[in-house]
């Protein structure tokens, strides 16, 4: 054994391979002392942080040091945290200024050093920006911690939660590989290349992740080309990340080093340092869960999958990953297997287990359930395939065989469970699905052995107990309703003394309500013609025979109502025609010839509240009337009789054109019916002085046609009848030139749901201008211009016309 000693004098010096050993044992007396002393630095660092995270509960909550630390432990233990973890979780949801201040923390150069330099031992902060900043960073990787299945996904978590904040753009975790080399187990921001260039490192000098784990020191490179001298840096080009932090962390007996690769050339400032400090130590815990005794682990999981399996209907696998240096999955090995799994040998259970799934399922390569196995292992997403065709050999000879696998990650390995469809199993589904959807099921009754059987949906459709069994076939007819008992005992009769096949409807009462069913069925009978066997299905038609009476109840109110419909139709069409005589020819008023069309709506009751009237007065002069009153049917025609006698007489009486359009209008309003309204238009022709003078309620203009043009006249003020209690109306007029033709029409003539008012008055326009006067039907042409498809509405038109004078 090599001891240490000092040296007095050259002469006294050890010779060289005594000098060799005490080098050897100084450094290991280094390194002894610097791994107790970064122990006794993480105890110091858990320790403030529990401190301060135990002032804080205290602070909120009031309750004593004793409880709030049992607080602390009580909180990790429910949400699966590690204490430090949930203490940074704890200071991090506080608001900020809420943390106490920080004690000094001793440096043993006579003063205490203040958070944030290089000599002081990382601690928790919380008295600047800067420092809740830190703290709210630790509490999210804390919380996200918790969240995290395997070093790969640590990786991810923490490349996410530092890129900003300490400008991370790269993490790769190492641990120690066999012979003592390094193992990587996680990486994020670097590419697959290049993470299988460097997932397993030799025992090699100049590598500061190896370097790292063997001094329990965290190795800051921050100084390109002097560290590029020193150690083999990670990269493809090494100068990808100038900056690098290789930190310890202590996960029990074992060290694994964790990298922060930066692109910037910035050093680490002593705050960052601390802060990634300080997350290495968070991250111990789920280290060493990821890398404690997996193998005991394992066998723990296999040898609970395996009870499990033993108790299993169907056939399962528990399958483990078989890698090649690369990480490549080569294999798996059958680590359990239920009863029923078998293999292509005709192996099962047991006799599978230690096989690699190449010998039991050779042809599985390349399929697509091998490539949903890989992503069922990288994501943890279950594959569930669809059914493919096997090729396998049964007894010798080739059989294809269809199956749907299904796959579930557990650990670092799979469950795989499989169903074979066979034929028969299909077959089997296919009618048992065709009965579920026919709502129908199959039954026989042998007649020599008294026996019989159902398919379960016939218990479903006769409403009975499967326990209770199937119904004997002569005593079908006592269950159901005593009306139909009568046919269906006479069809089931005629079945036992070999007739024809039956299908007879019966009617059922259950607790749901009374079932329309139906039994159709037919013998088996021997060479005498004696029956053995009934068979047949019992089919639930309810659902069509609601149908069906639902169907024949709307029918006859449709008959009924179009009856009504018909009814006050012909009642309606008979008052309005005593009501609104057409005259079958041109009539002469005034020295005016007047030509008369009016044509009910085609839909609902063909009659409604259009009229006219044209008359010659006592004293010589012609009154014209064109009304439209809201809506159809028998109302609105006893109002367009109302204001048509009322019209006329108060004109005939003396009445002026707007004083009557006032009295029809309080007339109006005074009506059993208030919500009636009606529009107008009065005009008076003398013929003396070819003068036309008439008022309106709301009504479209007269359309003038004179000289190869048409216009309207300029409508004078009045709102419509029935519109508000004092309207106020006025005259206009117009003198007749010969060879002048006035319109006046309702606005049937020309709206159309999918073209405004204006532009219907300009296609009225454009199509009075060919009228002609020609007998009979002078207005038929106009008529067919403007009326396409169903009309909707009344129409009403009355068209004067001034002959011209001889030449």
């Amino acid at each position: 054994m090599c001891h240490a000693r000092r040296v007095t004098s050259e002469s006294a010096l050890p010779s060289e391979s005594n000098a060799a050993c005490d080098v050897a044992a100084l450094a290991t007396v280094v390194a002894t002392q610097r791994a107790e002393l970064e122990r006794l630095r993480n105890a110091a660092a858990v320790a403030a942080v529990l401190e301060r995270a135990k002032g804080a509960t205290m602070a909120l909550t009031g309750c004593s040091a004793d409880a709030a630390h049992e607080d602390l432990v009580r909180r990790a233990e429910d949400s699966g945290r590690t204490l430090v973890e949930q203490c940074w979780i704890t200071l991090g949801e506080l608001v900020p200024g809420v943390l106490p201040e920080p004690d000094p923390v001793p440096t043993g150069h006579g003063e205490p050093a203040r958070p944030g330099s290089t000599s002081a031992v990382p601690t928790p902060r919380g008295e600047g920006p800067a420092d809740r900043h830190d703290a709210r960073v630790l509490a999210r990787i804390a919380q996200a911690l918790v969240h995290v299945r395997d070093p790969r996904e640590l990786a991810h978590c923490l490349r996410e939660h530092l890129a900003a904040s300490v400008r991370a753009d790269a993490v790769l975790i190492f641990a120690s590989g066999p012979a003592g080399g390094l193992e990587l187990i996680g990486h994020a921001g670097v590419t697959e290349t290049l993470a299988t260039q460097w997932r397993h490192v030799p025992p090699l000098s100049g590598v500061a992740a190896l370097e790292t784990i063997r001094t329990r020191q965290p190795c800051w490179l921050t100084d390109y080309e002097r560290d590029s001298e020193r150690y083999v840096l990670i990269g493809t080009p090494p100068d990808r990340w100038l900056t690098r932090a290789w930190l310890p962390v202590v996960t029990g007996d074992a060290v694994a080093a964790l990298g922060i690769l930066r692109t910037t050339g910035d050093p680490f400032p002593s705050a960052t340092r601390e802060l990634l400090l300080e997350v290495a130590r968070m991250c111990a815990g789920r280290l060493h869960s990821f890398l404690s005794s997996p193998a005991q682990v394992d066998d723990r999981m296999t040898e609970v999958v395996r009870s499990v399996f033993e108790a299993l209907p169907g056939p399962a696998i528990l399958l483990t990953p078989l890698r090649s240096d690369t990480g490549r999955i080569e294999d798996y090995r059958i680590d359990a297997a239920a009863p029923y799994a078998v293999d292509v040998a005709g192996r099962r259970g047991q006799a599978l287990v230690g096989l690699r799934i190449l010998e039991c399922y050779p042809t599985v390569v390349g399929e697509s359930l091998w490539e949903g196995y890989r992503h069922t292992l990288t994501t943890g997403e279950p594959y569930e395939g669809e059914p493919f065709e096997y090729q396998e050999v049964v007894a010798g000879v080739p059989e294809t065989t269809t199956y749907s696998v299904r796959a579930a990650k557990l650990g670092d390995a799979l469950v795989v469970t499989w169903i074979r469809h066979d034929p028969a199993d299909r077959q089997e589904q296919r009618t048992a699905d065709a009965q579920r959807l026919g709502n129908l099921g199959w039954a026989d009754w042998n007649l020599v052995t008294g026996e019989a059987n159902w398919s379960p949906q016939a218990f479903a459709v006769l409403a009975r107990d499967a326990r209770r069994g199937p119904l004997p076939l002569h005593e079908l007819p006592a269950r159901v309703v005593p009306e139909d008992r009568p046919a269906l005992s006479r069809a089931i009769e005629g079945l036992l003394d070999g007739g024809p096949p039956v299908d007879t409807p019966f009617r059922l009462g259950t607790s749901a309500g009374t079932r329309h069913l139906r039994l159709v069925a037919e013998a088996v009978n021997d060479a005498d013609g004696r029956p053995l066997e009934v068979h047949g299905f019992l089919q639930d038609l309810t659902a069509q025979r609601s149908a069906e009476l639902a169907l024949v109840e709307s029918e006859r109110a449709v008959v009924t109502q179009h009856g009504a419909l018909l009814a006050e139709r012909t009642l309606a069409g008979r008052l309005q025609h005593a009501l609104l005589p057409l005259p079958r020819r041109a009539q002469q008023l005034a020295g005016l010839r007047v030509d008369v069309a009016y044509l009910p709506a085609q839909s609902g009751i063909h009659v409604g509240g259009d009229w006219f009237s044209a008359i010659e007065l006592p004293d010589g002069s012609a009154l014209f009337v064109v009304g439209d009153v809201a809506g159809h049917g028998i109302d609105a025609v006893a109002t367009m009789a109302q204001l048509r006698f009322t019209a006329k007489g108060m004109v005939i009486t003396g009445s002026s054109l707007t004083g009557a359009l006032t009295r029809l209008n309080a007339l109006l309003l005074h009506t059993h019916d208030t919500n009636a309204t009606a529009t107008l238009v009065l005009a008076r022709y003398e013929p003396e002085r070819r003068r036309l003078v008439w008022a309106q309620a709301g009504h479209p203009p007269p359309l003038l046609l004179r000289d190869g043009s048409a216009r309207y006249l300029q409508r004078p003020k009045g709102i419509l009848l029935g519109a508000k209690t004092a309207p106020s109306y006025a005259e206009a007029e117009f003198h007749i030139e010969p060879g002048d033709r006035l319109l006046f029409y309702t606005d049937g003539l020309f709206e159309r749901p999918s073209e405004g008012f204006d532009k219907g008055l300009d296609r009225l326009a454009e199509a009075a201008l060919h009228l002609g006067t020609e007998e009979p039907g002078a207005l038929n042409p106009l008529l067919s211009a403007m009326l396409e498809g169903e009309r909707r509405d009344d129409v009403c038109v009355v068209a004067v016309h001034l002959p011209p004078e001889p030449a």
